[in-house]
């Protein structure tokens, strides 16, 4: 990496054990993309939970890629058994960054085939959701214009720039140019349980 990795606790103390499985974590992210230009984390508790006296336990992870906008992934885990839990939101989170820079890598060499009929693998690159509406960019496409109706299931609220999406292109263009007639989340983000 070119920028040291950032680790941040915010409201609760630093953890060695956190933070040395998030150095292991960020060190293997680089076996999938060799260019990683820095990284982010940020452990917190994101909200006090009524039902338990022990607090969830959230992560945020940002990654830097040349060429790309932020990849970015979060999650939370209601907390039973510290370190357990601790661990499987950690690996979650990184789990999901990985597939998003492999599918980034896989965009970028061409690796995504498009065969009649098949959607296409995309990633949301300008996002404008007061007026309900974005762009994705695909491989030997100008960017398509998408508007929230094409979000399938009403995942429309989900996105956000770095998101990696499957796209149908519609067969005409819109008043935006190329345009896209549905859009479907590629990794549907687990909701915490």
């Amino acid at each position: 990496m070119e920028k040291p990795l950032q680790i941040a606790f915010k409201d609760l103390d630093s953890s060695p054990y956190l933070e040395g499985l998030i150095r292991e974590r960020v060190s293997r992210l680089e076996r999938f993309h060799n260019r990683i230009i820095g990284c982010r984390v940020v452990v917190d508790i994101p909200h006090r939970s009524p039902r338990s006296a022990k607090q969830p336990i959230g992560i945020s992870v940002e990654v830097e890629v040349p060429g790309r906008n932020t990849i970015v992934a979060k999650d939370e885990e209601n907390r039973h058994d510290t370190k357990n839990d601790q661990t499987v939101v950690i690996n979650r989170v990184f789990d999901a960054v990985q597939r998003q820079l492999e599918d980034a890598v896989e965009i970028q060499r061409g690796d995504v085939k498009l065969h009649d009929g098949e959607m296409e693998t995309g990633l949301v690159v300008r996002l404008f959701p007061e007026q309900n509406y974005g762009f994705i960019e695909v491989k030997g496409a100008p960017d398509l214009y998408f508007t929230r109706n094409a979000v399938t299931g009403g995942d429309f609220d989900d996105l956000s720039i770095g998101t990696i999406v499957q796209v149908t292109r519609a067969t005409a263009e819109g008043p935006m140019g190329p345009q896209a007639s549905s859009v479907r989340l590629l990794n549907a983000r687990r909701s915490p349980s």
